[in-house]
């Protein structure tokens, strides 16, 4: 199909290379401006069904209880870890 679209374009290889970005343009803005907008409320992108409670402990839609034990201590944003310093070695000179 390519080959026979190619061989049909006019004016050498000019008037072809101008012609294959003519046509990609107009499939192009085909797709873009008529087929996604179509097919866009057929797709379940929008479909989404959130519940209160999901089931899944620890999951902040049923309040963020955690299985076995109260919430932990201290700001719910706690990291395990010191953000203000860097906790690794340097690197070694033969790395």
């Amino acid at each position: 199909m390519y080959a026979w679209i190619w061989r049909k374009l006019p004016f050498g290889l000019a008037g072809k290379l101008t012609g294959s970005v003519l046509l990609l343009a107009a499939m192009v803005a085909l797709l873009w401006f008529v087929v996604f907008p179509w097919a866009e409320p057929l797709l379940p992108f929008d479909d989404v069904q959130v519940t209160q409670e999901s089931g899944v402990p620890g999951d902040p839609g049923d309040g963020g209880a955690v299985p076995g034990g109260d919430a932990p201590a201290g700001d719910e944003h706690d990291l395990p870890y010191d953000t203000e310093r860097n906790n690794t070695a340097p690197p070694s000179p033969d790395r």
